[in-house]
């Protein structure tokens, strides 16, 4: 009988922390999307976010390599990933986000049915939004425009709840057009965000045996395991009996094993057992919604002790920039930028070594390097709330 593989919480972290660039950041000449696809997709509601998420894990790069990559060689796609937000995706990797992000069962609308699109009207204003937008740059306004003209008037009723306002029936499946390929972001207009349909050039061609699905959860598993069913479907916003389910197959497909993991079962990609034998080592500054810490499970874990209460907003992890002092959160961060400087808070929750006092020091001249400004450290409270 073969002895089940026991992964300490240590090993788990080190490895995700080397996986995502993080023990040591990517080389010079490493391709800007070769780091996003690592992360499994860079959060980018705030574009400066993202930007330092990627910038934080690379030796040199700036908020303008970033760029580049987004808007002159197009590495990246600017578009809907998981959970429904915005992400920096991989352009190559972009047909296997989008099978398997639409093969993704998703939950009862939120909606009251007066409010609710029907799964026909769904249908019909993700197939509008990818007319409209062939070979298009369009305004949200501008979109809003054609997608009715393109439906019917029920798709622009102002109904939808959103930020104390109420937007057109229409826009509660934009992130669904997203999944689907037919949206992405385009470069802005001013101070206005633009809307076209992705070029899908250059893309990865298949998604290796089995499908989509299968792939995307051992590229999950390969960036964040050992993980339960239970995570992965707290990290894709899904069903969770659609993910236990999903993990049974996959295992009785021989595709993934489980281990144990701090004594509770988990998983890995088949045969992928190997882990660094010590703990991740170093201080790091990462922002907001950082992906290892939105998707790095066991919450309690990643966030021991105080900063469970301190670092997360309501339970909800990427609410606050987060220290990372070997591998877990240990204080909270905040950075105001005044013209070319910018001053750097950081609120550590536990004693810094000398030597990690040297490293924090160094973080955030990287900061500065990656925003392009010159950094200020600040070692206090950080007294603004979360999204600040």
């Amino acid at each position: 009988m073969t002895t089940m593989v026991s992964i300490t919480w240590d090993a788990a972290s080190a490895r995700r922390a080397e996986r995502q660039f993080l023990a040591r950041p990517a080389g010079t000449g490493t391709p800007v999307a070769e780091v996003a696809g690592a992360m499994r997709g860079v959060h980018a509601q705030v574009l400066s976010a993202a930007e330092l998420s990627v910038g934080m894990r690379m030796d040199g790069a700036t908020r303008a390599d970033v760029r580049s990559a987004l808007r002159e060689d197009r590495s990246l796609v600017k578009t809907y990933g998981p959970r429904g937000t915005a992400h920096l995706l991989p352009a190559r990797e972009l047909p296997l986000f989008c099978a398997a992000l639409t093969a993704v069962p998703t939950g009862p609308s939120p909606f009251p049915p007066d409010v609710r699109l029907t799964e026909e009207q769904a249908a019909q204003v993700v197939t509008a939004i990818g007319e409209a937008l062939d070979g298009r740059f369009l305004t949200l306004d501008e979109l809003s425009e054609e997608v009715v003209a393109r439906t019917g008037p029920w798709a622009g009723d102002r109904v939808m709840p959103a930020f104390q306002d109420l937007w057109p029936r229409w826009r509660q499946v934009m992130h669904r057009a997203g999944w689907a390929g037919t949206l992405c972001f385009g470069p802005d207009r001013g101070r206005k965000a633009t809307y076209t349909r992705p070029a899908w050039r250059g893309q990865e061609a298949g998604h290796g045996e089995g499908g989509a699905v299968p792939a995307f959860v051992d590229r999950y598993l390969r960036a964040y395991g050992p993980a339960t069913p239970a995570q992965f479907a707290r990290w894709l916003a899904a069903p969770p009996g659609w993910a236990t389910a999903l993990f049974g197959e996959l295992a009785a497909a021989g595709r993934i094993e489980e281990v144990r993991f701090e004594g509770a079962p988990a998983w890995v990609v088949a045969g992928d057992t190997d882990f660094p034998d010590g703990p991740a080592r170093g201080v790091r500054l990462l922002p907001y919604f950082d992906a290892y810490v939105v998707a790095g499970q066991p919450r309690e874990r990643l966030f021991p002790g105080t900063a469970y209460q301190r670092a997360l907003g309501g339970g909800q992890a990427g609410n606050y920039p987060v220290l990372l002092v070997d591998g877990v959160v240990a204080g909270v961060w905040h950075q105001r930028r005044r013209g070319r400087r910018t001053t750097v808070t950081v609120e550590p929750l536990v004693p810094l070594t000398a030597r990690q006092e040297r490293e924090l020091g160094e973080q955030v001249e990287r900061v500065g390097e990656v925003l392009e400004a010159a950094p200020e450290l600040v070692v206090g409270e950080v007294t603004v709330g979360p999204h600040a």
